[in-house]
């Protein structure tokens, strides 16, 4: 990347980080994978209980491994046995000290758009876990609210939707069609403008492409 690349990013970042602080979030700017890796293990109290969403991004920065490996007690969705288990863990994480996740989309004056499909991850987001660690790339940035929906329901959803089995427009096209079909992955749209709770939710934007 070159340098007028990682100064753009920085300042767009920059903006982003002011905007989340007058909403009572949280923010900071990594560079790199390997200092978003490191801030976020810096915010992640040796000890707590973690658990995680559905998130590339955290695997890309290698966040979920070194959690696994480190001095904590996760909550480990993805280990589960069937979809009893693993609905089980995912209501187990409403009680964890940190939850792990990225964001679909954050506009400029710092709000998150997500999806989800299920509901588990945006339900963390809303309410449950004390802390909400947030990791996402600067490719998730959009001018403002309606660019970020855009970007949720025509980038990240149809290629998310791709991970997952069965037939919906966006898997046959590549674009939402606003469908109602069955294994549609579009169920919850949250917009999060604020924390009621100041602190909770703690964003680590990254100057690389992460996720989708």
């Amino acid at each position: 990347m070159d340098e007028f690349m990682k100064r753009r990013n920085r300042m767009a970042a920059e903006k982003v980080i002011a905007a989340l602080r007058r909403r009572h979030m949280n923010g900071e700017y990594a560079e790199t994978k390997e200092e978003a890796l490191r801030l976020a293990l810096v915010a992640i109290p040796e000890g707590s209980t973690v658990g995680w969403g559905g998130s590339m991004s955290i695997e890309e920065i290698g966040l979920k491994a070194a959690v696994k490996a480190g001095p904590y007690r996760c909550i480990d969705r993805d280990a589960a046995k069937d979809a009893e288990e693993r609905k089980m863990l995912e209501r187990q994480c409403f009680s964890a000290d940190v939850y792990l996740m990225s964001t679909n989309a954050i506009s400029e004056d710092g709000i998150l758009v997500n999806l989800d499909g299920r509901g588990p991850r945006v339900a963390a987001l809303c309410y449950g876990p004390d802390q909400v660690l947030i990791i996402a790339g600067i490719n998730k940035l959009a001018a403002d609210v309606e660019a970020a929906i855009e970007r949720v329901r025509h980038t990240a959803a149809p290629i998310n939707a791709l991970r997952f089995p069965g037939k919906t427009p966006c898997r046959e096209g590549g674009l939402c069609r606003n469908c109602l079909g069955e294994g549609c992955i579009c169920s919850d749209l949250v917009i999060t403008r604020n924390s009621m709770f100041p602190g909770r939710i703690h964003v680590i934007l990254v100057g690389e492409d992460l996720g989708y």
